[in-house]
């Protein structure tokens, strides 16, 4: 990672507005890299990594053609520490290669690396700052029952398997506030931009 690229690690709770963020940040010119593409891309069939799943906790969790049934493995990890720690273990270090070798290739000011559990899976580390989208529980609530059309009870337990609000907030660099409309979201995004082109500046 060249020492002028600055990445920004953007993450923040379930349903909080994150990829709203990174798609304005992108809009500005700021490359992004979403850890969800790279989540999927890694287990795409014929991968090593869905193998490894398939073996590990069985063929039902495989669609018809092949592909991972993403929704069904989450309803088995979730609330599930050690199933969720097993799954970990076979994607995140080849999701850590490729975020590498993404950042390796950035020759923007900044980048954007935007991951939901950034720094429960020790990816903050590939960060020189940590942007936190931040919402009330109950606001991340609603949006994510809306939003995914999931049971109350397995979106309780996808908030609890996430850091919580306050150790979120204790390890930001940044705090973008996303509990109002949309609106207000922009002008967020624009001054952290040019805050953000300052300190690129500034490394080189």
């Amino acid at each position: 990672m060249s020492r002028a690229a600055l990445v920004v690690g953007l993450t923040g709770g379930i349903a909080s507005g994150k990829s709203t963020v990174g798609e304005l940040f992108e809009e500005l010119g700021a490359p992004l890299l979403d850890g969800d593409h790279v989540a999927r891309e890694v287990v795409a069939p014929p991968s090593p990594a869905l193998a490894a799943i398939a073996g590990r906790f069985g063929a039902e969790f495989l669609l018809p053609d092949g592909s991972l049934d993403r929704r069904r493995l989450r309803e088995r990890v979730f609330g599930d520490p050690a199933a969720l720690r097993e799954l970990e273990a076979i994607t995140h270090p080849l999701i850590r290669s490729r975020i590498l070798a993404w950042q390796a290739a950035q020759t923007a000011p900044y980048c954007i690396l935007s991951v939901a559990i950034l720094l429960e899976s020790g990816m903050d580390r590939l960060t020189g700052r940590v942007l936190v989208v931040d919402v009330p529980a109950a606001v991340q609530m609603q949006r994510l029952l809306g939003r995914d059309g999931i049971a109350e009870p397995l979106a309780r337990q996808m908030l609890a398997a996430q850091a919580g609000r306050e150790q979120r907030l204790a390890r930001a660099d940044d705090v973008l506030d996303n509990s109002g409309g949309p609106q207000a979201l922009r002008p967020q995004v624009e001054r952290l931009h040019r805050h953000y082109l300052q300190l690129a500046a500034a490394r080189r």
